[in-house]
């Protein structure tokens, strides 16, 4: 049986379980109407009365559209543990994946990471974040934890994208970035980036998947999407996820791709690339790591979660009465998500 553990920071020897996403329901279709508002675009983690609400440009550039969407920086908000680990990560993803006209290409990109003190050659690691385009935009949804230690990290960011060459229309699309840290003064470096590669669409997809896929209550990171339109996602997941959305609307962030291969500070390998787990930032538009969020509605979707199924429910706090010893787990890393995992 495959654990989510890794070591809790300072608990030398001890083992603790951890894991390694966004909302929206199927972002190509969400991108509608012309160019946005930027005061009024929410965001995730920013500063302000809202520090929780979307993260997404509430109207953004639809694909008939030439100007690129408003956007907002990613702000960390109360709740959070190292705060400026995210925030380090969360730069480097917002420098590498937005640019205006002029500032297209991988000379341009490291220029940009070098700004930030950064080291320019991470720039070759970007990816899905550098596609060929004459000017892009970039909102940060979420960033959460795929593994905290004491001297070292993994923040998985998940981001929206948009895109346009020359007078052609605006291309919506997005991604999740395993950004890897380690311990530093003043602040974390950034030593390598992983970005998702959910691999193409299927021909066929299981009925399971297809009806999660259509689940309005169900949203989706772009590359959480990708995930389920991949077919390497295991109907446990997907049936789960149906479960759930009949009493709750998820907001997921990580399904299979973009998470560390293993459980983050050990050999184990995760759920995550397996396509037996997924991530939950937020619950009925509440981010769980969020100290307003009603503890009793984060314990409650768990305690469902595991109800659905799943051995393995990760989260902010411990939980008793599970159908195995460690049903449940809760560690740093989680503190920030609900994390749900399966066997098969």
């Amino acid at each position: 049986m495959a654990i989510e553990r890794s070591p809790e920071p300072g608990a030398a020897g001890e083992a603790r379980r951890t894991c390694g996403v966004c909302g929206r329901r199927a972002l190509l279709a969400a991108v509608v109407g012309a160019a946005v508002c930027a005061a009024g675009c929410g965001g995730s983690r920013t500063a302000g009365p809202t520090p929780r609400a979307s993260a997404r440009p509430s109207t953004a550039a639809g694909p008939s559209s030439l100007v690129l969407p408003a956007t907002r920086p990613w702000l960390p908000g109360p709740g959070e543990i190292q705060p400026d680990v995210k925030l380090r990560a969360v730069q480097l993803v917002e420098a590498l994946g937005a640019w205006p006209a002029g500032g297209a290409g991988p000379a341009a990109a490291r220029a940009r990471v070098a700004a930030l003190g950064l080291d320019p050659g991470l720039a070759d690691q970007a990816g899905p974040l550098l596609p060929a385009a004459d000017r892009a935009a970039l909102q940060v949804i979420d960033a959460q934890y795929g593994g905290i230690l004491s001297d070292s990290a993994s923040v998985l960011v998940v981001c929206d994208q948009w895109t346009a060459t020359g007078g052609g229309p605006v291309a919506a699309g997005g991604t999740t970035v395993d950004v890897r840290l380690g311990a530093a003064t003043p602040r974390w470096r950034i030593t390598a980036l992983h970005p998702a590669r959910p691999g193409p669409p299927s021909a066929t997809l299981s009925g399971t998947v297809s009806r999660a896929l259509a689940e309005p209550r169900l949203q989706l990171s772009p590359a959480s999407l990708a995930d389920l339109r991949s077919g390497l996602v295991h109907d446990s997941v997907a049936r789960a996820m149906l479960t759930l959305a009949q009493s709750h609307t998820l907001t997921v962030s990580v399904v299979r791709s973009g998470h560390p291969l293993d459980v983050f500070g050990t050999d184990r390998p995760s759920d995550h690339p397996l396509g037996r787990a997924f991530d939950v930032w937020r619950i009925d538009g509440r981010a769980v790591v969020d100290p307003a969020t009603p503890a009793a509605l984060v314990d409650t979707f768990m305690r469902a979660a595991a109800a659905a199924g799943s051995y393995n429910v990760g989260g902010p706090r411990q939980l008793s009465g599970g159908s195995t010893p460690d049903q449940f787990f809760t560690d740093a890393t989680h503190h920030d998500h609900v994390h749900v995992g399966f066997l098969t």
